[in-house]
């Protein structure tokens, strides 16, 4: 990439991300949406992507399971379907689109002149966590490295985004639904706390 794209490439993203970190995500039950049509895409094979190049989306899993890992109480982001769920909402989106793709290739070409000519995904483990602890933090805010704090900011928040609306996440939250119930009491403390509060008490 010659140094005039790449400048083009990183004020783009700088842009495109700052205008897009602050904006509301997708509401949970738009997300469902989402996931059901991914669902619905997996019926068929594994899933394809829509939007990114296939290494590209190959280094957006890598970072979904970086992000949330697997543990001993849940699957991660990875089995959740969060680079799906991305790669999904990035193929009716072009501005979305050119946050990962622009995003991803400044992760690779950072990586690449950090660690001999590696990419993302060539890079040992240890090497791709200490990236990403360089770009997780905004106490590391550089003109070098900005770009790279701004997209991994709004991929981590998309990741999460992904997992937690998913059903693995929701199952991993607790979280049981909608669910009928043969009765309802209001808890005494409630009761008590709202009385205290009261101006009629």
């Amino acid at each position: 990439m010659s140094e005039n794209t790449r400048r083009e490439l990183l004020r783009r993203i700088g842009a495109a991300v700052s205008l897009a970190v602050g904006a509301e995500f997708l509401p949970a039950q738009e997300a469902q949406h989402v996931h059901e049509a991914v669902a619905q895409d997996k019926a068929t094979g594994p899933y394809k992507p829509k939007a990114l190049t296939a290494h590209e989306y190959a280094t957006l899993r890598r970072l979904a399971d970086l992000i949330i890992p697997a543990d001993e109480h849940s699957k991660g982001a990875l089995e959740a379907g969060a680079a799906d769920f991305i790669d999904f909402l990035c193929a009716s989106s072009d501005e979305m689109r050119d946050i990962y793709t622009g995003g991803l290739a400044w992760l690779d070409d950072e990586m690449k002149r950090r660690y001999s000519g590696k990419d993302f995904l060539g890079a040992q483990p240890a090497q791709q966590t200490a990236m990403l602890d360089l770009i997780a933090w905004r106490k590391n805010e550089s003109p070098e490295l900005n770009p790279g704090i701004e997209f991994f900011t709004w991929a981590r928040r998309m990741v999460a985004d992904g997992y937690y609306t998913s059903p693995i996440g929701m199952k991993d939250l607790g979280y049981m639904g909608n669910s009928a119930m043969s009765q309802f009491s209001v808890p005494q403390e409630a009761v008590d706390y709202a009385l205290k509060r009261s101006p009629f008490a």
